[in-house]
């Protein structure tokens, strides 16, 4: 059928323009956390809202509310969980995946590779896409909590204190790379 009359097109123009302002409210009411990818359960939430604001603009068997309601309980969800999850270590470890490191100080790690199912060819990408053509310059690449990969070279190592909380880098430490850092600035003067 490839017309159905004008009544589903004015219903679907009444109610996207009121799902769309109904949820920059919510969204502004959540606030910038609602968009935003810091793990899975973040893009899920997305994912969701998106999929909750589409069908109800599209189905006429859902009415406004009902559709504005439940996006406003993922929201809410969402909220509530990252609150809770903030202050929380136990929950959070329930909730959300912890960083993998993936490269220490150059060198591969192969057990950090196999916690997040990936290959030696996705790493070597993943530097690639940095910019960089060596794992020698890499003090630190971390499998992120949201699915992306960071990678931190020695240049900007700093006092490293971004990687204190990642236990693969507690053995060698960023105390040891900071060393390395170091020596490698004495040995250039």
């Amino acid at each position: 059928m490839w017309f159905s009359g004008f009544d589903p097109i004015i219903r679907i123009l009444l109610v996207g323009s009121s799902s769309y302002l109904a949820l920059l409210v919510m969204l502004r009411i959540a606030g910038a956390r609602s968009l935003a990818k810091f793990n899975a359960f973040d893009f899920a939430v997305t994912v969701a809202v998106g999929s909750m604001l589409a069908t109800a603009v599209t189905s006429k068997d859902l009415a406004f509310t009902s559709g504005a309601a439940a996006i406003a309980l993922m929201l809410g969800l969402q909220f509530l969980v990252a609150r809770v999850i903030r202050d929380r270590l136990g929950l959070r470890k329930l909730v959300t995946a912890s960083p993998v490191v993936l490269v220490r100080a150059g060198q591969l790690l192969p057990e950090g590779l196999k916690a997040a199912r990936l290959g030696q060819a996705d790493v070597r990408q993943a530097a690639r896409q940095a910019g960089l053509g060596s794992f020698e310059n890499i003090a630190a690449m971390i499998l992120e909590t949201d699915g992306t990969i960071s990678t931190v070279t020695f240049d900007q190592l700093g006092d490293g204190s971004t990687l204190d909380d990642l236990p693969d880098l507690n053995a060698v430490g960023a105390q040891g790379m900071r060393h390395r850092v170091g020596s490698a600035g004495a040995s250039k003067s």
